[in-house]
């Protein structure tokens, strides 16, 4: 469950930013490359901003 609202997480955020970027600045792209450099890095290190959050919050795996 956990890695499915990752995904839908880290997917909606790059088509938002890429939208914004399209609409309102281009410098929206560097919170783009923000969310790749971090999908990059996760899979990596096997570890995840996001998964400590949502286990936090209770998300199980």
């Amino acid at each position: 469950m956990k890695n499915r609202i990752i995904h839908i997480v880290a997917g909606s955020f790059i088509l938002i930013s890429l939208l914004l970027a399209v609409k309102v600045n281009i410098n929206w792209l560097w919170f783009t490359a923000f969310v790749g450099a971090n999908l990059f890095q996760s899979g990596i290190t096997k570890w995840c901003l996001m998964g400590t959050i949502l286990g936090k919050l209770g998300v199980k795996d």
